[in-house]
């Protein structure tokens, strides 16, 4: 907002905020740059019904709390006030007195920019330069994204914990990295590996860093740990100018009770459900939104607009979609309300889903919305008119779990949980599904992936370079947190950064270059991502080799070209006559043999080309034979 500008509340913006379709209040509510009889200044308001009264303090007034009186307006109770000469970069809050006379000090809900934490006022703030807004050059990957079918492109994503993927060696950063030095290193580190796309977590304004940024206290606000505002546009413009696209984790599930925050915000629950059995987590100590405010929902997806808008992201992360689905998430009996049917789902937050996604998707083609959905709740991934609720993906978090229980038992026993490994396929087609290996499975004494192999050292590599490339192989987008690339080997801690002095051991830089050409053979073939949701794409050759802990299949796109033919070993067994079925008369040209001594292997040789024979096997007309490597993931191409 530029300052020949006045900025007020109208009559229509009252109506559409209290319909809940005001999906542009971030530029009325909250802090903003203005002009009235010709005096600069700043904009404030805030929504708060059951308040007595309400004030600005801050740094412009020395904190006075009748300097600055709000007007009400009806009939929501939203508070304004025009006051001039205030400058972008001032700390200020909301005092208000309560209806019980008490007062309490708030930060905005709709600040843009926050106090560096452990303050936690807001702050007020002008983007641009020199009376100019801040100048964008990603209009050509907004164009490109714009035309995409995101279920149809390579989508390999990296996730991130900012403070503690590299930490910044002068003490006086306190070990941070800003937005901007930190784009130029991770743009260079995620070209290198070939990712697509980052996935940042904790990016929203939080007072506590051990929450990781999962108790968010400034919706609008990207925190101040790391910059300004346009310092994270920096961000997400450096990403986009090298064709690297951003998605930010979004807590629109809970949020903490800290006084200065949303909890109980005008004296009484505001943003949150009045009955604690429906507006508190008990387990989590956190406040749940009611979605049946319509001011709420406005709130959530105006905000999830305003990170698309106005920062230019490419998706959102939804933390914790199942708390929000289901009204006994964590409860026990008598902790929780029933639905108006008796039932235990909660309607008003499936509106809210279908709502937010219609919206947001249709308003922003090409974007992602993605759930961590961690039930069997039907169509998630499903459009609002077929009742499903919208999301673009689904986090997978049932392979995951079946994933990481397989890959830690000793290869002696996985021929009992063979059915870990394939079960997946058998729901596929369900939604449209991300395969995650998460920051939530290296933390709380989980072990970190390296450590979750069993064997020796070099049989732990063997285990995970064979795991990486099932992931990669199989059907849905994929997802690694960082580290998880060079087998970082200690459990993930925000303290500190990743570990990246392992990379002058050979083990873990064969690993990292294993991650890289994976990452590499993932996005050059269409057969690996095209056709992720569909039957066509992805097809067993022998998926009942229990004995053997062996997996065969194949990957197809659309041309029915460049096809892929996939075994994977999960057995220390070298097996020197393995053969292995296919469907047609192919030469068959080798693309990775993870047993590689590049990687760490111990370099079984494999044909770099081989010719399909006319004999059947594994119910196939055709086969190739082959010596098949121990703990070993071959993948040929063929026409």
């Amino acid at each position: 907002m530029r300052g020949t500008e006045k900025v007020f509340i109208s009559e229509q913006d009252q109506y559409l905020f209290g319909q809940g379709v005001h999906y542009e209040i971030y530029k009325k509510l909250g802090a903003h740059y203005s002009e009235e009889d010709g005096k600069k200044g700043f904009y404030f308001a805030v929504w708060a019904p059951h308040a007595q009264a309400v004030s600005v303090v801050g740094d412009f007034n020395g904190w006075n709390t009748e300097a600055a009186p709000m007007k009400r307006m009806e009939p929501l109770g939203i508070w304004e006030v025009f006051i001039p000469g205030v400058v972008s970069g001032q700390l200020y809050k909301f005092f208000i007195v309560k209806g019980n006379g008490g007062t309490v000090y708030k930060a905005d809900p709709f600040a843009s920019y926050a106090e560096e934490r452990p303050g936690n006022a807001s702050c007020t703030f002008i983007s641009g330069k020199d009376g100019k807004p801040y100048a964008w050059s990603d209009a050509k990957w907004i164009a490109e994204r714009e035309k995409q079918d995101v279920n149809r492109i390579p989508i390999s994503i990296y996730e991130v914990h900012m403070g503690s993927w590299m930490r910044h060696p002068d003490p006086e950063n306190d070990g941070f990295y800003s937005y901007r030095e930190f784009a130029d290193r991770l743009v260079k580190y995620l070209k290198k590996m070939q990712f697509t796309h980052v996935e940042l977590m904790g990016i929203a304004e939080y007072p506590f860093d051990g929450s990781w940024g999962y108790q968010v206290t400034g919706y609008y606000a990207p925190t101040s740990r790391y910059g300004n505002p346009d310092d994270f546009r920096y961000l997400v413009d450096t990403l986009h100018k090298n064709h690297i696209g951003i998605i930010l984790d979004w807590v629109p599930a809970h949020f903490p009770r800290d006084e200065h925050g949303l909890a109980d915000f005008d004296g009484e629950a505001l943003f949150e459900y009045a009955d604690p059995r429906k507006g508190e987590h008990p387990d989590w100590g956190t406040k749940i939104f009611d979605y049946g405010k319509n001011e709420v929902c406005n709130f959530l997806i105006a905000n999830a607009i305003y990170w698309f808008s106005e920062f230019h992201i490419d998706g959102l992360r939804v933390d914790a979609v199942a708390s929000m689905l289901y009204l006994d998430y964590g409860k026990q009996d008598g902790q929780w309300v029933a639905n108006k049917y008796g039932g235990n789902k909660n309607l008003e937050a499936i509106g809210f889903f279908k709502h937010l996604n219609s919206v947001v998707l249709g308003k922003f083609h090409g974007a992602m919305m993605i759930a961590e959905e961690s039930t069997a709740w039907p169509q998630v991934t499903d459009k609002p008119e077929n009742d499903g609720l919208g999301f673009s993906f689904k986090w997978n978090m049932g392979w995951m779990h079946d994933f990481c229980d397989y890959m830690k038992l000793d290869p002696y026993f996985r021929k009992d949980n063979h059915n870990k490994m394939t079960f997946a396929m058998s729901y596929n087609h369900a939604e449209n599904y991300i395969l995650v290996l998460s920051h939530d499975e290296v933390v709380h004494l989980k072990c970190s992936m390296f450590n979750k192999m069993p064997g020796s050292r070099e049989e732990k590599f063997a285990n995970l370079r064979a795991g990486y490339a099932f992931m990669m192989a199989h059907s849905g987008k994929k997802l690694l947190f960082m580290g998880q690339e060079f087998g970082q080997e200690r459990e993930w801690s925000e303290e500190r950064e990743i570990d990246w002095f392992l990379l002058q051991e050979p083990g873990h830089a064969n690993m990292q270059r294993y991650s890289e050409d994976l990452l590499k053979i993932y996005r050059k073939y269409p057969a690996l991502w095209e056709l992720d949701n569909d039957d066509r794409g992805f097809k067993w050759i022998n998926a009942d080799d229990t004995e053997k802990s062996l997996y065969s299949f194949i990957r197809m796109d659309s041309t029915g070209k460049n096809n892929l033919a996939v075994v994977i070993n999960f057995t220390p067994v070298q097996r020197d006559d393995y053969r292995m079925g296919l469907p047609k008369a192919a030469t068959c040209s080798l693309v990775l043999n993870s047993d590689d001594t590049k990687y760490g292997g111990i370099g079984v040789r494999i044909p770099k080309t081989i010719k399909a024979k006319k004999q059947e096997w594994d119910n196939q007309p055709y086969s190739i034979g082959f010596t098949l490597p121990p703990f070993g993931a071959v993948i040929y191409k063929f026409n």
